[in-house]
């Protein structure tokens, strides 16, 4: 989608936005929704746009799902997740409603921040600060986008990750189609497991050391990435776009988690996600990066994820 059109679609609903770079290169902040990112190159948003969430609000009946990059909380479910305090998945109003200022910005920076209210599974509330420190970076043919993820909490109660979970964990969108597929090195196959109950073996193959996921937006599946495998790629051969994130490794102190979307009454796995992919039948999909916990949590911890996003095209 061209970037001009995304534009007049932000300013024909009152939706504030920001952009770093221009309209050319950069990235599209939009500020009133979830503080979502939306990279572009050679005018093009690459991302999957979602016009309907622009000039729309979600309700608990319907989420408007509006694509971009974003940060979220993790786990999705288990006992200690946030997408469950009511018994049924949902997107916390504190975040669909999140709406994020501009704390400090430069021609090709800018950093934000929104005060978002997290429930639990077991029903205990998490105040919190969520910032995004975004820079970009770009060539002829490429897009670089760093982004420091931070999750602050800002309660008064210490807790141990024995009874309570939370990590930033970033989701990035694009519509696919056929051909589409993720690249991974991997050092064995236990590397990559099923978050659903699906079995989503057949959508992969091995070759040379590398993982072939299959994205081509017809198969419902989600699959954990552990902390051995230092990258994943997303392909789009009718873009000529490959899509790399590469996220740093934990602060010392933090270890992944179990990001599952399981219901609450399912305590979540030792096994930690580092990377994860999801693949909806609805034509789109996400590359995703999750950030580490801490053994104690204590007022004013603040959560790091510091993810590289390259865009190129061919």
């Amino acid at each position: 989608m061209q970037i001009q059109k995304v534009i007049e679609a932000f300013k024909k609903s009152g939706k504030r936005f920001h952009l770093i770079g221009n309209d050319k290169t950069g990235v599209l902040v939009a500020l009133d929704m979830e503080g979502r990112l939306f990279t572009v190159l050679d005018e093009e948003v690459l991302n999957r746009v979602n016009i309907e969430a622009i000039f729309g609000e979600s309700t608990r009946d319907k989420y408007l799902n509006p694509g971009g990059d974003v940060l979220w909380p993790a786990p999705e479910g288990t006992t200690y997740g946030y997408q469950y305090p009511t018994n049924a998945w949902r997107v916390s109003p504190s975040l669909r409603n999140a709406r994020f200022a501009v704390t400090h910005k430069t021609a090709n920076s800018a950093t934000i921040c929104s005060e978002v209210d997290l429930i639990n599974n077991q029903g205990l509330g998490v105040p919190t600060i969520f910032k995004r420190e975004i820079t970009i970076s770009s060539g002829l043919k490429f897009v670089n986008v760093k982004v420091v993820e931070s999750i602050t909490y800002i309660g008064e109660k210490i807790f141990s990750k024995s009874d309570f979970l939370l990590a930033p964990w970033t989701l990035c969108q694009f519509e696919c189609g056929s051909d589409c597929e993720v690249t991974f090195a991997y050092e064995d196959r236990d590397s990559v497991w099923d978050l659903y109950e699906q079995n989503s073996e057949q959508n992969r193959r091995w070759t040379k050391g590398v993982c072939h996921t299959t994205t081509d937006g017809t198969s419902l599946y989600q699959i954990g990435i552990d902390k051995r495998v230092p990258w994943i790629e997303y392909h789009d051969p009718r873009r000529g776009l490959v899509v790399r994130r590469q996220a740093e490794p934990l602060l010392k102190g933090n270890s992944y988690i179990d990001i599952s979307d399981s219901m609450p009454n399912i305590d979540p796995s030792k096994k930690g996600v580092r990377y994860s992919v999801y693949s909806d039948p609805d034509n789109f999909m996400e590359i995703e990066a999750v950030g580490g916990c801490p053994d104690i949590i204590s007022p004013n911890t603040e959560l790091y994820l510091s993810v590289n996003t390259q865009y190129s095209k061919s």
